[in-house]
């Protein structure tokens, strides 16, 4: 079944079983491998990616419903002149990772918790960063949200 989307801003059509996840064609199909397998049930957040804007676990989305929509993965976050997303950059200042893995979907939750709300509460932050890392990374994960948004630096600048 040929099935047509946008990813990154770009069409894309692809021929896949209607039920496949969107990760496997993101990665097997498109090349885009920054968007990780974890758990394949949704529980992880490795795979997140942004669906018309909204954050969506790609391990269990099929394909099919990808029709007429628009998909943004880990590689889609730079601009086009190839400048870090705000989020991206926050990330290596702070220093986030440690074995990597699930950090391009923790970002993608962040960059839609940004979007969402601008600047996060602690509460906002614990309620929407639902993602799993194994090395327990959370503080700098904060860290690294709070930077993006500017508010590290009020925070810093009021004490």
């Amino acid at each position: 079944m040929a099935i047509a989307f946008t990813v990154n801003g770009k069409p894309v059509s692809v021929e896949a079983d209607a039920d496949t996840p969107l990760l496997w064609v993101l990665r097997d199909d498109l090349g885009m491998t920054g968007t990780k397998f974890g758990c394949g049930i949704a529980a992880c957040g490795a795979c997140s990616v942004h669906v018309d804007g909204n954050l969506a676990r790609s391990c269990s989305v099929p394909v099919s419903e990808m029709v007429g929509k628009s998909v943004t993965t880990i590689e889609g976050l730079k601009s086009a002149e190839g400048t870090l997303h705000r989020v991206q950059q926050a990330w290596i200042d702070a220093q986030v990772p440690q074995c990597g893995y699930c950090q391009s979907g923790q970002i993608m939750a962040a960059v839609a918790l940004i979007e969402k709300v601008g600047t996060p509460s602690d509460q906002q932050i614990d309620e929407a960063m639902t993602n799993i890392c194994r090395c327990g990374t959370y503080p700098r994960i904060r860290k690294a949200i709070l930077a993006a948004t500017g508010a590290a630096a009020a925070a810093e600048g009021a004490a």
